[in-house]
């Protein structure tokens, strides 16, 4: 590699990672802002859900033809419009005066994020050609580092002074949005890789995605592994709190050591799967979760921490699959991540939306002589079925690891 392809190749790490980076703050920085948005707007329930609802319908359209951009105007205007985009969507959620422009702005911000998701994965499958396990794990560690520090810095950001006025959300959202203008130098001074991919041979394509079972079985097993990380960071600090009857903060201490152990498993674990092979390494991951997330729902609070360790396992799932896909379709890398990505989206809304009703329905249907001791009989029923995801993702990579092997294709 001479002094020029190195230095592209560096170029082009700075707009993964940095892309990655931004992905995570851009995604994370609405956890503090929310409330103060819910009272200023007189938002009901009801209608933050709307808002969130409509976050995941713009990101599954940006995940439906961003593959198709990248193919017409190239790897290289597509990442621009995208972090062009967001940082425009910080500006519109400045502006915004009423619940119907801050959901204009949160569409503009999720397409973006749909883009860059689809968008990195794509540049990453083409650039990280060898020990491709390890360096889409390194990508997504930067995911994970983003999303650690982005509520922080959000929640600092929005209680700024600036001539006797609060920057409050609106000015908290327009300075970390437009931070998505710095992998924009980068962007701009690479040459991006164009697809190889020889236009004669046998390209994989989305009617042969939907007869392949493979492909199934991967959507299938990598939306239980989603459902398992994002359910577990979502409902973790509520089921300390209710069943365990912990303090927020503490409760949130350990949220915390569950992102670190995810980041460091994302940082350490990636050289392991490149050796040990993709397929097997996801399935001790899934076991691993699943395992270390049921014990304490029946070994009790002494057990805890675990639930923090599972991190571990969760954490390297999602960049090891992506590292598998790249692998099994290399005629079509872009269309088997876009088929992969946008069905999981819809998949993991549903099983999200189940935990939240069993949660509720194990409460109801409860024989216990209190609602509080309902609740965390249906916190335990929910928490149990995440693990239990994370366990179904394993099994069903037993079942590709099986017709890899038959086909002789092990990965």
């Amino acid at each position: 590699m001479n002094i020029h392809n190195r230095t592209n190749y560096a170029l082009l790490l700075m707009v993964v990672f940095g892309g990655f980076l931004i992905f995570g703050i851009s995604e994370n920085i609405k956890g503090p802002a929310l409330p103060d948005m819910q009272t200023e707007f007189n938002l009901s329930d009801g209608k933050l859900g709307l808002l969130l609802a409509i976050n995941s319908f713009s990101f599954l359209i940006a995940c439906t033809f961003t593959s198709w951009l990248i193919d017409k105007i190239g790897a290289k205007v597509t990442s621009i419009i995208t972090f062009v985009l967001m940082a425009f969507s910080g500006f519109s959620i400045y502006l915004s005066i009423n619940f119907t422009t801050l959901a204009g702005g949160y569409f503009l911000l999720y397409l973006g994020n749909g883009m860059l998701e689809i968008g990195l994965a794509i540049i990453a499958a083409r650039i990280f050609t060898k020990n491709t396990g390890t360096m889409l794990n390194l990508s997504h560690f930067f995911y994970g580092l983003g999303s650690t520090v982005a509520p922080i810095v959000a929640a600092h950001l929005m209680g700024w002074e600036i001539s006797s006025a609060i920057l409050g959300w609106r000015g908290m959202y327009m300075i970390m949005l437009s931070l998505s203008l710095l992998p924009l130098v980068p962007v701009l001074l690479s040459r991006f890789p164009k697809n190889n991919n020889d236009e004669t041979e046998d390209r994989t394509s989305i009617k042969k995605l939907l007869k392949d079972p493979i492909a199934w079985l991967i959507v299938f097993a990598l939306s239980m592994a989603v459902t398992a990380e994002l359910g577990m960071a979502s409902w973790l600090v509520n089921y300390l709190v209710k069943v365990n009857e912990w303090q927020l903060e503490d409760a949130s201490a350990m949220l915390s050591i569950f992102f670190f152990s995810f980041m460091l498993a994302r940082l350490l674990l990636g050289p392991v799967t490149d050796r040990f092979g993709y397929t097997k390494s996801i399935i001790l991951f899934s076991l691993f979760a699943g395992i270390t997330s049921m014990i304490p729902i029946f070994a009790g609070e002494k057990f805890a921490i675990l639930f923090a360790v599972s991190g571990f396992g969760i954490g390297p799932i999602y960049p090891t699959m992506m590292a598998l896909i790249a692998k099994k379709y290399t005629k079509g890398t872009d269309t088997a991540i876009t088929f992969t990505v946008t069905l999981i989206g819809i998949g993991t809304v549903l099983s999200n939306l189940l935990i939240g009703y069993i949660i509720q329905g194990v409460t109801v249907l409860s024989l216990r002589p209190t609602y509080e001791a309902s609740n965390q009989l249906g916190m335990k029923a929910g928490y149990f079925f995440l693990a239990l995801t994370a366990l179904l993702c394993g099994t069903i990579c037993m079942e590709i690891y099986r017709r890899l092997k038959k086909a002789e294709n092990i990965l």
